[in-house]
């Protein structure tokens, strides 16, 4: 399976807009000013990708005390995703990339055509819209809260512009 080939560190951030759980429209460009956590995941409701979400909801802290809001993406629809968030209490933003099928992953390199959804990859974007960080794990793995640690301590150490 060839290996996703995600933005890199210090280009801009392919724009996107995108429903929430809520069937709000979310705008990456609209959120220029705060630094953004992307993270997708393959599919609401299965074990990894679940298991995922619920350690980042129970480490929001680590997101909220460097600024950054949290946005987990998935091919799932808004319906799903509404449910997936109530019943397991994700107090973030869930996007639906589910028409056109994958479309925002794609963009970011982060779609796996062979299985139809978006590989476990995680990009940090400073206030700017600046990719800082950039990281994703072969499907079957979960990633390292380390990792998130690490990719946002990239906006501490980014440039100032």
């Amino acid at each position: 399976m060839p290996t996703p080939s995600l933005p890199a560190v210090g280009t801009l951030a392919p724009d996107f807009s995108l429903r929430d759980q809520f069937g709000q429209t979310v705008e990456l460009a609209a959120l220029r000013g705060t630094p953004v956590a992307i993270v997708f995941f393959p599919l609401a409701f299965t074990g990894t990708c679940t298991g995922e979400l619920c350690e980042l909801r129970d480490n929001l802290a680590l997101f909220a005390d460097a600024g950054v809001r949290l946005l987990a993406v998935s091919v799932d629809s808004t319906a799903t995703l509404r449910v997936f968030a109530e019943r397991e209490g994700y107090d973030f933003t869930l996007l639906a990339d589910f028409w056109p099928h994958g479309e925002v992953a794609r963009r970011y390199g982060a779609f796996l055509d062979e299985k139809g959804f978006a590989t476990r990859a995680t990009i940090v974007v400073d206030a700017q819209g600046i990719v800082r960080a950039a990281f994703s794990v072969p499907p079957g793995e979960a990633r390292p809260l380390a990792a998130y640690r690490a990719a946002l301590a990239e906006l501490g150490a980014a440039p100032s512009r």
